[in-house]
């Protein structure tokens, strides 16, 4: 009979967790849609800006016109904007994007001019922490970071942060790590360059968000945007400024490095989210396994003591028939 207790215990407890999960479940999947519509919303004009940034890059003595866009001779030092959840339960979320920073840093100090590169990391996202625990990168900031991101506004803090530094000369290049939001079921966690702006950085830290990296499409942006602003005299096109290209670019540069970083912070929400979905969903069916062989386990100890009882109830008859 203690057996079977046993079991009823185990059953209600698996209960109550299951829902706990499907409640999660379900404020994932409405948090979801709500950041999966800011994401649609805003990436056409987030990958346009994009565009306006690389083009002018290439634009004839832009960099010499504004420092944003000016590559530094040697780099020592860069930043890591990481963008990271705030709360667990989200699946392998956080781990993939904190080993992809990682996996990134490792590859670009493996030349020899490039191993005494140091790594900063500025957090948005609690649980962007791991880095140190994990690797014992230098965690120089740590802003706070909204679930649902609806305006520009809330990365104004580190997006200045950011340009100020790169502009005093504190850090050669300007990282941001996060993860790209392909559908409910894909996210890609990715490395952007966003300073210095240069269209000749390499393939993964360059790109549009919303494609997915792995089949090389940050490659065939780059390769296109060459060959579609290079004409066939080999000229690049000329950019007018009004009233002028400083006055234009100061204003135009730091909204335009605002912008990405909104966007990639909107990507990661509704990545968060719906890798939070599916996790929770995932616990939810395993909660239903767990608590139909916990019940099979149940019906077999009540039929096997239902048996012992009827067993010992007719040989105590039969004894005394017997008598």
């Amino acid at each position: 009979m203690s057996n079977t207790k046993e079991i009823q215990r185990r059953i209600k407890s698996v209960s109550n967790t299951r829902k706990i999960t499907s409640a999660m479940e379900m404020v994932a999947a409405t948090k979801m849609k709500r950041a999966t519509d800011a994401v649609l919303a805003t990436r056409t004009y987030a990958n346009l800006s994009w565009e306006t940034v690389l083009n002018l890059s290439q634009a004839n003595d832009s960099s010499s016109l504004h420092p944003l866009l000016k590559k530094k001779d040697k780099i020592k030092r860069v930043a890591m904007i990481l963008i990271s959840s705030n709360r667990g339960l989200c699946g392998g979320y956080n781990n993939k994007i904190i080993q992809k920073a990682h996996d990134s840093i490792l590859k670009h100090q493996s030349g020899p001019d490039q191993k005494d590169i140091e790594t900063d990391f500025i957090l948005l996202g609690k649980k962007g922490q791991a880095v140190y625990r994990y690797y014992g990168y230098q965690i120089v900031a740590e802003f706070d970071k909204p679930d649902l991101a609806s305006r520009v506004a809330e990365v104004l803090p580190v997006a200045n942060m950011v340009i100020e530094d790169f502009l005093n000369g504190k850090y050669d290049k300007i990282m941001v790590a996060y993860t790209d939001y392909i559908n409910p079921s894909v996210q890609v966690p990715r490395i952007k360059q966003i300073l210095p702006v240069d269209i000749e950085a390499q393939d993964e830290n360059l790109g549009i968000m919303g494609k997915d990296t792995r089949v090389g499409m940050d490659k065939d942006f780059v390769d296109q945007k060459r060959e579609k602003h290079t004409t066939s005299q080999g000229h690049n096109y000329e950019y007018l400024f009004e009233p002028g290209p400083k006055e234009v670019l100061d204003e135009m540069i730091p909204r335009l490095i605002e912008v990405q970083l909104f966007q990639a912070l909107l990507e990661s929400n509704a990545s968060e989210h719906s890798a939070r979905m599916n996790s929770m969903h995932q616990a939810t069916e395993a909660a239903d396994e767990i608590v139909d062989d916990l019940t099979l386990y149940y019906n077999k100890a009540r039929q096997a003591v239902i048996t012992s009882e009827i067993s010992e109830i007719s040989a105590g008859a039969n004894a005394l028939a017997e008598e």
